[in-house]
């Protein structure tokens, strides 16, 4: 059976340090200590942000194919370790074991992507002779590491959502330093005792676990080029009024709606919307919370979803059955609990769930839930969904933005006009047919707009956040 050790390191300038084992990481399921590991005080991250800096120009040097073989020993080396970052999850995020797995072949997707993407990082050759003045003027650019980076990653995905961070700045050769979640930051730790292995130019990367007042520091300091920064609209947008002068790419929280027409395929869609509201107890910025159904089928299509959100396993998720595991800590479940009774106080109907027992809260679907209620306005993140009908599809689009976030929304439809249609007035980042908002493959261009955020993450689109465009222009003298 996989064990995890009682202490690890933080990694300072490509190496492991042990100063000391101030941060407890606790089972998730358990609520006792798991391990413990070294938290970053402020001469560390003094010392790594110096470190980034030295290392930015021989980050640059870096041939192609030379990023390409580390991301690629990466790729090998999770594969061997594929069962330890597996239970890794379990334990420090409470994520069932099925999730686990999930996630971490998906870490693996994310650096293979990179690892091909690293040697395809172009530019353009422009004609510049557009008018009599420029003759003989032409024109290049090509992209050029933009520096040392800073990156913020969260508890929910701690080893695929750092692994967007860490895999496109290898990609094109930006240093950095990473502030993973407190709560469960062993996921990017063993990815810092990986890269340690590699040639990687010293300074290359930090993997510093911190207090949240660490999180100023990896912040504003001026020699850090670019903030990225994965977790709640609260945080994320007051360290971006705090980033000064560097870029800052945010990815923050929703409240996801999917709309399910009258064509859609009841069967179908039940699978993957009771996967996308309670996979991981619901702890996902883009999990189902609103699911709009059409009139016709809104009673038919209830009872199914009451039916099958009852019959979901909540338990231990080291065990192979669970599909509900803990939520993070006792204090958010305690949150999301208490936005349900006030819900139901407000007038919504408890359809299933509601009851909690520690940080183990039921799956949970309220349908009648008052628009103005937190349960309807605010990103959830745990397992509660809420139910509402239509009747016109154009009221169902009014009603998917009806948010102050605009993360991905999910359309069952075998329509295409209306396909097509939602995806002109939906305004979010993305748009899944036929499938649930919770949908993410690691290559494509992922983010959202109003409150969920600023940028796009997937590695093409995050390469190029890390990089700046370098132009170059030629005159040639008259003949």
């Amino acid at each position: 059976m996989t064990k995890l050790k009682d202490v690890y390191p933080l990694y300072l300038n490509n190496e492991a340090v042990q100063p000391n084992t101030d941060l407890e990481v606790t089972d998730k399921y358990t609520n006792e200590v798991a391990f413990r590991t070294a938290l970053a005080t402020p001469d560390v991250i003094e010392e790594a942000i110096a470190g980034a800096v030295a290392a930015a120009e021989p980050m640059a040097a870096m041939a192609s194919y030379e990023r390409q073989n580390v991301l690629q020993h990466c790729v090998d080396r999770f594969k061997e370790r594929f069962d330890e970052l597996a239970y890794s999850l379990c334990v420090e995020a409470g994520k069932p074991i099925n999730d686990a797995e999930g996630e971490t072949t998906r870490l693996i997707d994310t650096f293979r992507i990179a690892a091909e993407e690293s040697v395809r990082n172009y530019g353009e050759v422009q004609p510049l002779d557009i008018s009599a003045r420029a003759k003989g003027y032409m024109g290049m650019w090509k992209r050029v590491p933009i520096g040392p980076c800073s990156f913020i990653s969260p508890f929910n995905f701690p080893l695929n959502l750092a692994a967007h961070k860490i895999a496109p700045a290898i990609a094109v050769g930006c240093p950095f330093v990473m502030k993973p979640a407190s709560k469960t930051p062993l996921g990017a730790i063993i990815m810092g005792e990986i890269l340690a292995e590699t040639d990687l130019p010293k300074g290359a990367f930090s993997i510093l676990p911190a207090s949240r007042d660490g999180a100023d520091l990896f912040t504003v300091d001026e020699r850090l080029k670019l903030l990225s920064f994965t977790g709640s609209p609260g945080v994320g947008w007051d360290l971006k009024s705090k980033a000064g002068k560097k870029k800052v790419v945010l990815e923050l929280g929703g409240n996801a709606a999917v709309v399910v027409d009258h064509d859609a395929d009841l069967d179908d869609a039940l699978e993957r919307i009771v996967f996308g509201a309670f996979y991981q107890s619901g702890q996902s910025c883009i999990g189902v919370q609103r699911i709009i159904v059409h009139e016709s089928i809104y009673d038919q299509f209830k009872d199914m979803l009451v039916a099958k959100t009852k019959s979901l396993v909540s338990g231990d998720p080291k065990e192979r059955d669970t599909f509900i595991g803990p939520m993070i800590s006792e204090g958010e479940a305690k949150r999301l609990h208490g936005w349900i009774e006030s819900a139901v106080d407000g007038g919504a109907t408890l359809l299933c769930g509601g009851n909690r027992e520690g940080n183990m809260l039921e799956a949970t679907l309220l349908e009648n839930v008052d628009t103005q209620a937190d349960a309807y306005r605010e990103e959830a993140f745990g397992p509660l969904a809420l139910l509402s009908k239509f009747s016109d599809f154009g009221a169902a689009m009014d009603e998917v933005n009806d948010s102050k976030f605009g993360l991905q929304a999910g359309i069952f439809t075998r329509d295409l006009f209306k396909t097509l249609d939602a995806w002109d007035e939906l305004d979010v980042g993305g748009v899944v047919i036929n499938d649930v908002p919770s949908y993410r493959v690691d290559n494509m261009p992922y983010g959202g707009v109003k409150d969920s955020g600023l940028g796009r993450e997937g590695i093409r689109f995050a390469m190029e956040d890390m990089t700046e465009i370098r132009n170059l222009v030629i005159r040639r003298k008259p003949g």
